[in-house]
């Protein structure tokens, strides 16, 4: 029997959403500031994903000047209305609300093109959509509530989308606001019509460890809804800080072609309970209908490892991993795993004749919110070595570049070389709430080609140089449970001249990716 492991997409994939047309499952995530943004995914057993393309793929779509880490796009839905895809999500700029906000867009291959994105007229985060019977659009989200009893109380809202006016249209309804007294941040509402009836899974108590799923249901779309009794239907966090995933939640459900039911959500593999600097990964979880509800992994109470897929004809490759299914080692150019900070891979960087990036050093620096001279991949795995050869014949005097692992702004460990009067110096540097401390500096006599690497095992994350390891940054002080924010870690390229005027390059001549599943972790005391 084939089965789907947990997580279904490993590394930073949050607030997956997910519809199946046909035989086929189509999934996006959160991407925040990266671009390209919001990947779509598709899989025929739920067991092997590939990305077919991104949502948010051109420049000047959206506006992403300026706008800091954990900012960017949330939680996108996808639907699928018999003709069409469609993909709603927010624009969050907390420099500027005023930039920001819901939007639409559509396409009839998931693959794109997808249309401009079309403003909604709607406060708050996280919409979705359903089809009614007879064809009607109707939209929903959460906001904070109008009225609250308590703090960080939301509600969800739905009101009726008119496909011809592009806009929201009739009475707004508030339908939820929230399952259990006192419960923070209804929030990644879905609307589902099944049997007759409309359900509203929603999550609450916030994206971390407390996060857990409720459900509602009506005659009517627009309510008044009844929660079941068993809310909180689904969490971890009764399980206590002795499990190995965390912060279960923000679930959407699908029916595969023999009507069984699954969902998909996010949830945090934390060895210490506490900390994951791999960010919010996708898992997958079996649904049952009992009595009219929903029932989250039935007979088990958690996320399970692994999931029988009845109908899945393969596994993934031996030697891969999701999404992707790509085999260990070089990441070429044109690799649909590379992103760059507030502007897409292709315009800060060009593939050359060899197949190599050449990346054009520019002013801004890894702790500022501009476009940075950024390439970079997400962390899928626990064990991992990465490495760089990097080609600095052509880095100007003053100028930097090397490897970084990237939370933010404000916190990223980098193993870099610098062009100084001395030659080149080679240095380990850990940025830590915005204060930056020089772990280890050498002089490198070596020629232009430079070997860098990051050794990652577990929560040690060892910063090397031609081999040597320069010095060790501990894990826990990257992730989002202690920099705040709602990102895991990316892995990448940076060239910066520290706010002078740019003018070098730098050439990527190999940058590798290699999973060490026989290697042992190494938690830093």
């Amino acid at each position: 029997m084939i089965r789907a492991s947990n997580p279904i997409l490993p590394g930073c994939h949050p607030d997956p959403s997910i519809c199946r047309v046909g035989d086929d499952y189509f999934l996006v995530t959160s991407t925040f500031e990266y671009l390209p943004g919001l990947p779509v995914m598709r899989s025929r057993d739920l067991v092997r994903w590939e990305t077919i393309g991104h949502a948010i793929d051109r420049s000047g779509m959206l506006d992403y000047r300026g706008i800091p880490s954990s900012g960017g796009l949330y939680a996108p839905t996808i639907r699928h209305d018999g003709e069409r895809f469609w993909i709603v999500c927010t624009l969050v700029d907390p420099t500027d609300a005023t930039r920001g906000g819901n939007f639409v867009i559509t396409a009839v291959d998931p693959a794109g093109p997808w249309s401009d994105p079309i403003r909604m007229d709607a406060d708050g985060i996280d919409p979705s959509l359903a089809f009614d019977e007879d064809g009607r659009v109707w939209m929903h989200g959460t906001r904070l509530a109008g009225d609250p009893q308590w703090h960080d109380q939301t509600e969800v809202w739905v009101r009726e989308y008119s496909r011809d006016e592009h806009a929201l249209v009739g009475d707004e309804h508030v339908i939820w606001r929230g399952a259990v007294h006192g419960a923070v941040w209804a929030e990644g509402p879905h609307l589902y019509r099944i049997d007759g009836r409309w359900y509203l899974i929603a999550a609450e108590g916030g994206t971390e460890f407390h996060h857990a799923v409720s459900v509602a249901r009506a005659d009517s779309v627009t309510g008044p809804y009844e929660g079941t009794r068993s809310n909180p239907v689904f969490t971890h966090r009764h399980l206590g800080r002795g499990v190995d995933v965390i912060g279960a939640g923000h679930a959407d459900l699908v029916e595969a072609p023999d009507g069984s039911w699954h969902a998909v959500m996010l949830a945090m593999r934390a060895a210490d309970g506490h900390h994951y600097p791999l960010g919010r990964e996708t898992f997958l979880c079996p649904i049952a209908w009992e009595d009219g509800w929903p029932v989250f992994a039935p007979g088990l109470g958690r996320l399970p490892d692994s999931i029988e897929i009845p109908w899945a004809d393969a596994a993934a490759p031996a030697g891969s991993w999701q999404p992707d299914d790509r085999r260990p080692g070089v990441v070429e150019p044109g690799d649909a795993r590379w992103t760059s900070l507030r502007a897409l891979p292709n315009d800060i960087a060009t593939a050359d004749a060899h197949g190599s990036w050449v990346l054009p050093v520019r002013g801004e620096t890894p702790a500022d919110a501009g476009t940075v001279a950024f390439l970079g991949i997400r962390q899928q795995h626990a064990q991992v070595d990465v490495t760089g050869i990097l080609d600095l014949a052509a880095l100007a005097d003053g100028e930097r570049a090397g490897l970084i692992v990237r939370q933010s702004e404000q916190d990223h460990a980098t193993v870099h070389v610098a062009r100084t009067a001395e030659g080149l110096v080679v240095r380990a540097m850990h940025r830590r709430g915005g204060v930056d401390t020089v772990l280890a500096e050498q002089v490198d006599d070596a020629t232009d080609s430079v070997h860098l690497g990051v050794r990652v095992r577990g929560y040690s994350y060892e910063l090397v140089a031609g081999g040597e390891v320069l010095a060790a940054v501990d894990g826990r002080e990257l992730d989002a449970s202690s920099t705040g924010g709602f990102l895991g870690v990316w892995l990448g390229v940076f060239a910066t001249s520290d706010g002078l005027p740019p003018s070098g390059t730098v050439r990527i001549d190999e940058f590798r990716y290699e999973p060490r599943r026989d290697a042992t972790a190494v938690p830093i005391a």
